[in-house]
């Protein structure tokens, strides 16, 4: 037995509530080691001496490129618990492990057992029900609309005062609106938009003002009717929140400027120098070394409450249902705190995503985010379907390991993508070949996480380059390219077992290139095979085929031991019942 492969953290992803009388307990492995683990629990205040244990066969429910992770979820009446582990390899040894180490029996000392104190419901991760349903369409405002299946391209400037407002392309927020029907028929309920407020910049993450929205983009107003016109169609609304920094025409930053040291404002930003410059870099915090964008002192009590108060003006004033947090791993855990609980209060259903673009586990807690951006997701899936770097098994560990970094509600809220505003379209990631992208959108809808599409990925948008990735949406642009993003999207809306399902690995095979997986949630499953190969193959699945399968794609049901998977080709099939 390898025990330096073995580990299991209480109170963490290896051990969380799921309900109030409900935990889901985890333990890692080295790959291949161990054939079977059972978790014996009890009362920890128990009154008898020894205490009663129950034992849970735990189940192999995932395996990386170098460990195994076996689960199981216990239910009991008991609000405090104690539990440890027996452990069995191949060769037959048995030992115990709980939080004093391994032994070759298990002491009757309770307080050795790993111990979840107390399961009380504050403390469990709740994410909003309506999340796992979700289909978000991504919005880059200057590059999508600016009438009804239209963008003029026209480049806007616009003096208010003495500060310049600039737009590239000429979206607008009633250009959105004009579109919700287009959006809706996709099989999107969701729109991620990023930033409208007054901003220097086309792009608007140089934000002159919080508290309105940019007037290349239009009014308040506008913006009141297009969350009224998403709400009426049961669309979600998220905006984009830039608090990390903000723009030289912000009034804090301007007053710093005018009166340096002086300023009443100093505080608000952090690290800054005297006296400033701003070349060849900025002399004092900014992002990414952009003069244009001074870094905020988040950690100042009234700048805090200054992006709690935006935070909430837009939930409270425009009935927004959340925040997508730029740059948040650049900004402190308190702020997240502060923020999250702000905008709980004014909707307890509001949905919180950071940008980060690795391992996020210090900000999914339960106290900060709900999600983040899952650009882990993104990286597989380019080395898999757009590039074919990878193997199908290097593909299933990589896929594992990341759906093991959080608490099972967490990963199911994650937000997927296959690119975004600020990276290359996965269609160019795939070298123009349009087969590979519909394999990643396939996956993506099927995946453990909430799909998001980028605006115009169904119309087949290529770049690499800023300019072009964040092209005018291509209205005229009729593709069967957008039909089969219109069905894909739609089955995920439809199918309960991809929005909430578990993951469990049928098939790998790397000769054959064929990977299968599936997916249940209560009494509906979904059966997902990928054939990544040029020819056509028969997958021989007799423990999943049989009677009562409907193919998604086609509506036609499948039965027999055998199915025919075309070359380059994804099938969904999904049941209900046994």
């Amino acid at each position: 037995m390898i025990l330096s492969g073995i580990s299991h953290a209480p109170l963490s992803k290896d051990a969380y509530m799921v309900a109030e009388d409900s935990l889901v307990v985890s333990i890692k492995a080295a790959k291949g080691d161990l054939a079977k683990v059972d978790l014996y629990f009890g009362d920890r205040v128990c009154q008898k001496d020894p205490i009663d244990v129950f034992k849970v066969e735990m189940e192999l429910v995932a395996s990386d490129m170098v460990n195994d992770y076996f689960e199981c979820e216990i239910k009991t009446d008991y609000t405090r618990v104690c539990y440890y582990f027996e452990l069995t390899d191949f060769a037959g040894e048995k030992l115990f492990y709980d939080e004093y180490g391994f032994s070759q029996s298990i002491s009757t000392n309770r307080t050795q057992y790993f111990q979840f104190p107390y399961l009380r419901k504050e403390d469990m991760i709740s994410i909003p029900e309506w999340v796992n349903g979700i289909v978000m369409y991504h919005i880059f405002p200057d590059s999508f609309a600016d009438g009804k299946r239209s963008i003029s391209c026209v480049e806007k400037n616009i003096q208010e005062c003495d500060i310049q407002y600039h737009s590239n392309l000429g979206g607008t927020i009633k250009g959105i609106e004009e579109n919700l029907d287009y959006i809706a028929s996709l099989g999107a309920n969701c729109i991620y938009i990023n930033p409208i407020f007054k901003a220097n910049s086309y792009h608007k993450y140089d934000t002159v003002d919080y508290m309105d929205i940019d007037p290349c983009f239009g009014t308040i107003e506008d913006f009141k009717e297009l969350v009224k016109a998403c709400h009426s169609k049961d669309i979600k609304v998220i905006l984009d929140g830039v608090f990390n920094h903000c723009g030289p025409d912000f009034f804090a930053f301007k007053d710093v400027l005018k009166n340096g040291e002086k300023s009443k404002y100093v505080d608000w930003f952090y690290k800054l120098r005297f006296p400033i410059e701003t070349k060849p870099i900025p002399n004092y915090e900014a992002f990414a070394y952009v003069a244009a964008m001074p870094k905020l002192n988040t950690g100042n009590p009234e700048v805090e409450k200054y992006c709690c108060d935006v935070g909430r003006f837009w939930i409270r004033e425009c009935g927004i249902d959340g925040w997508r947090m730029d740059v948040a791993n650049e900004i402190n855990h308190d702020f997240f705190r502060a923020f999250r609980k702000a905008i709980k209060e004014e909707n307890p259903e509001s949905f919180l995503i950071g940008e980060i673009w690795e391992d996020s586990t210090i900000w999914l807690q339960g106290d900060q985010f709900d999600s983040t951006m899952n650009y882990t997701f993104t990286n597989i899936c380019k080395d898999f379907f757009g590039t074919e770097e990878i193997s199908v098994s290097t593909f299933d560990a990589r896929i594992h390991k990341m759906n093991r970094r959080y608490p099972r509600q967490v990963a199911l809220a994650q937000m997927n993508f296959l690119d975004t505003h600020d990276v290359q379209r996965f269609k160019s990631a795939c070298n123009s070949d349009e087969e590979r992208l519909k394999l990643g959108l396939a996956y993506m809808v099927c995946a453990v996480g909430i799909p998001s599409v980028f605006y115009g990925d169904e119309k087949g948008i290529e770049g690499t380059t800023e300019p072009e990735y964040r092209s005018p949406m291509a209205w005229d642009r009729q593709t069967e390219l957008e039909d089969y993003y219109r069905q894909l999207l739609q089955i995920r809306r439809s199918t309960k077992a991809l929005q909430k399902g578990n993951y469990k690995t049928v098939l790998c095979d790397d000769e054959m290139k064929l990977y299968m997986f599936s997916r249940t949630y209560e009494d509906e499953t979904a059966l997902i095979i990928f054939n990544m190969g040029n020819n056509a193959e028969e997958v021989s699945i007799p423990n999943y085929l049989n009677q009562g399968w409907i193919n998604a794609l086609s509506g036609k049901e499948e039965a027999g031991k055998q199915i025919g998977v075309e070359g380059r080709t994804a099938l969904i099939l999904t049941k209900k019942g046994n």
